[in-house]
């Protein structure tokens, strides 16, 4: 690692006036962000830790929805999220029991690495994501591939799901790290489905809007049985094709409506 300062407010307000340090950076759980530091790729002049902020951590019933802070671990949204069953489930799968006790949602979305789980939970529920200054909708935030609308300095403070009538999160995961070779997650809500995909596009998380429309019409598996999705513009590595992960796309959509039905 290089030398750098290292803060830890108490309040988003001390937060947020550290981070206008110049190179100052924003620590969550540092799942991605330490091992960042350990192989020289990032040389911030400061981190800012997040861990000690109350007003961030913890989980709310309200307004229909589940209001969830930012520095809240995967752990407490697997144990605390009750009010969204598939939601608690995909926090409950997220890694190990070490990244789960560490790692933290606004990390994760902030992050937006293109295999991560939350951002298809946040995309497809229509979440908002609350920051120190403004408030972003789930299809305005995602810009592409560890891309979003923050801007700098801003923080994540607290994300808001609606809670649909029906959902469910499958993933293919990559065995040794658990990341998603390809993640689906299905709402239905009262004005329509949302299905988002991780894992997939070069372009990070998207939203499948032909299965949408079909299932809006019959939320089933036969609904989707006919509809294919390209590989072009898909990830194709080691683990797996672009058309491989193509092909992903429907069979865990399929399953994810079956197991939400």
């Amino acid at each position: 690692m290089y030398n750098f300062e290292f803060e830890k407010p108490s309040t988003i307000a001390d937060a947020v006036s550290a981070m206008a340090a110049e190179e100052a950076q924003a620590l969550g759980g540092g799942q991605t962000l330490i091992p960042t530091l350990k192989q020289r790729l990032a040389s911030p002049s400061k981190l800012v830790s997040l861990s000690g902020i109350a007003e961030m951590k913890g989980v709310c019933e309200a307004d229909g929805g589940i209001s969830i802070g930012g520095a809240t671990t995967h752990a407490t949204v697997a144990a605390e999220a009750g009010a969204y069953p598939a939601l608690a489930a995909l926090a409950s799968n997220i890694g190990d029991p070490a990244v789960r006790n560490r790692g933290t949602i606004g990390g994760s979305l902030a992050n937006n690495d293109p295999a991560a789980c939350y951002p298809s939970a946040a995309l497809a529920s229509g979440a908002t994501i609350e920051t120190n200054s403004r408030e972003i909708a789930a299809d305005d935030y995602f810009q592409g591939m560890f891309t979003t609308a923050l801007e700098e300095g801003e923080i994540i403070t607290n994300v808001r799901f609606p809670i649909p009538e029906a959902a469910n999160y499958q993933k293919f995961e990559q065995p040794a790290s658990r990341f998603a070779m390809v993640g689906v997650f299905v709402a239905k809500y009262a004005d329509g489905v949302r299905v988002a995909v991780t894992g997939a596009s070069e372009d990070g998380v998207f939203r499948w809007t032909e299965a949408e429309e079909a299932l809006s019409g019959n939320f089933s598996v036969d609904a989707v049985e006919g509809l294919s999705v390209s590989g072009d513009g898909m990830i194709s590595d080691l683990h797996g094709s672009g058309d491989y992960r193509a092909h992903l796309v429907k069979v865990l959509t399929k399953r994810a409506v079956a197991a939400a039905s």
